[in-house]
């Protein structure tokens, strides 16, 4: 499927990163960041023009996560909460995670962004366990715009070699996410300490 991102002319090129982004956003399993990625390598050989790349891929991941807070929201949380064998676990799961979405819903949805699996499901999950829209709107758009300008960026800094840096820019996101939710974790506990 991406390869047609590389044989398509800049018009069809732009759509389909959309469409990619937006889907992955939204849930579905398939390759938004590598879209990015590869749509960022184009725009460094002059293919596609990278703010525009950035532009649509960070309208897409935002659009995209809107509709999966909307479907964690009405439909997961439905199937959570339903009866059955396996209730009782299920409730105490949810009551975890209204706590942990309580506080650390906001950096979970930021940093979520940048973190190949929490991407995918970010958003179904702060829905469904009703982060308020306002937070997870201003949240989510901060995360959006910053992930597609960072991975946007980096894709086109390096250009044709892009492609074998993958791993390395996949585990340096993840390292620079782990590290700032440390620092903040850390200077939280010193402001409750205080």
């Amino acid at each position: 499927m991406l390869a047609a991102l590389i044989n398509v002319p800049s018009g069809i090129g732009y759509p389909l990163l959309f469409a990619f982004v937006g889907a992955e956003s939204a849930g579905a399993f398939v390759p938004g960041e590598t879209a990015l990625i590869v749509a960022a390598v184009l725009a460094a050989q002059g293919r596609l023009s990278l703010p525009l790349v950035i532009a649509v891929a960070a309208g897409a991941a935002i659009l995209g996560d809107n509709i999966g807070y909307l479907i964690g929201r009405r439909w997961l949380r439905r199937l959570i909460d339903r009866p059955g064998r396996l209730a009782a676990r299920r409730r105490q799961l949810v009551e975890r995670g209204d706590v942990f979405f309580a506080r650390y819903g906001s950096a979970a949805v930021f940093f979520g962004r940048w973190l190949p699996g929490l991407r995918v499901v970010a958003s179904w999950l702060a829905g469904a366990e009703r982060m308020p829209w306002r937070r997870f709107v201003l949240w989510n758009a901060l995360g959006g715009i910053g992930w597609a300008t960072t991975i946007g960026a980096l894709a086109y800094v390096l250009g044709q070699s892009a492609s074998g840096a993958l791993g390395a820019i996949g585990f340096a996101a993840v390292g620079g996410a782990v590290l700032v939710f440390l620092v903040a974790r850390v200077r939280g506990r010193q402001r409750r300490q205080r």
